[in-house]
């Protein structure tokens, strides 16, 4: 499988610069199947699903993990942290900038010139760099610092600034972790859950940390050669006894169908996963999909074309040819899975 396949013209006109009011006001493009394709809105979400259903969420929460620092030169530098390294959290994985002016044993200085983090060494060969975050010892602190010093880490696509810092968390969100939000719960509201456990479907939680494997661009002309960065992920022992208990399970995102295929295709409901889904994958628990509109050539695109079987391209055509919103602030669309 090329790269080129997944590839699509996406005007900038297309990408969504800020999320809509309210939540739920996002349309809705429906692809179920032996149905017509139709244009509604995530507040109909409740027309769509009905008893035996089980929407599945991501209930991570985005940390403001984005840190603009400066050197002892008074030079500019950023950190976007990725996980914690060590049991405390006081050692993280990163991506810094500029990273080759950021040697090993750089340290970096908030506002008020206290330093704040040491750079270390290279991990992996992804552009990650160990960072050691100081007065750290616990995750309270360090959890702490971020919140003091951290701002949310927006896609670099997004160009207007975001008015509300909780627009980009979700309604549910509970876990801190995540360096971007699973979007495609951005849309939800209490109404809209309200309304499909009113409809006769139920509400569960995993949890995906969403960090490089999710959001880091595929770079490989064989799509297979990709290799996704592990994110920790965990699936409750109570979400497990309603996914037995349902005749189809409805992920809520990406991230939420990442976790439970991993879950199934392991047998752990806990760890690190780097789960890569493409091309004639075997899907194993998730029935339907709730997602927004992706970034071409994306790991998350690869992820759509295995689950419609190719059958994005035609409904991307039609979500751009009707206005539809794209990426991350941008508008949904609901599909049944093709194929096994």
């Amino acid at each position: 499988m090329r790269l080129d396949s997944l590839r699509y013209e996406l005007p900038e006109t297309a990408i969504a610069q800020h999320p809509i009011e309210p939540r739920d006001a996002a349309r809705l493009l429906v692809a179920l199947a032996d149905k017509p394709v139709e244009h509604r809105h995530v507040l109909d979400l409740a027309d769509l699903v009905g008893p035996g259903d089980l929407l599945v969420v991501n209930d991570t929460r985005v940390l403001p993990a984005r840190l603009h620092l400066n050197k002892a030169t008074a030079g500019r530098a950023e950190v976007l942290l990725l996980s914690p390294i060590a049991q405390d959290q006081s050692v993280w994985e990163a991506l810094v900038r500029p990273g080759k002016r950021l040697p090993p044993g750089t340290e970096l200085f908030d506002a008020h010139g206290v330093a704040v983090v040491t750079v270390g060494e290279a991990r992996g060969a992804e552009g990650c760099r160990a960072v050691r975050l100081h007065g750290v010892t616990t995750s309270d602190e360090a959890e702490a610092l971020i919140g003091r010093l951290g701002v949310m880490p927006l896609p670099p696509y997004i160009h207007e600034p975001l008015a509300n810092a909780d627009r980009y968390q979700t309604v549910f969100a509970r876990v801190p972790g995540s360096v971007a939000a699973p979007t495609a719960g951005l849309h939800l509201t209490e109404t809209v859950l309200d309304g499909c456990r009113a409809a006769g479907a139920r509400v569960a939680a995993v949890t995906l940390d969403v960090g490089l494997g999710t959001f880091r661009p595929m770079t490989t002309d064989n799509v297979a050669d990709h290799q996704m960065h592990a994110e920790r992920y965990a699936v409750p022992d109570e979400t497990l006894d309603e996914i037995a208990s349902a005749e189809r399970v409805v992920a809520v995102g990406t991230t939420s169908l990442r976790t439970l295929e991993a879950w199934a295709a392991t047998g752990e409901t806990s760890g690190s996963t780097d789960l890569f889904i493409y091309g004639q994958y075997e899907f194993r628990v998730v029935d339907r999909l709730l997602t927004n509109f992706h970034l071409p050539g994306s790991s998350l695109l690869a992820l759509l074309d295995s689950f419609t079987r190719g059958g994005w391209r035609s409904l991307y055509e039609t979500a751009l040819r009707d206005d539809y919103r794209f990426l991350s602030f941008g508008d949904a669309m609901l599909v049944d899975r093709v194929g096994p």
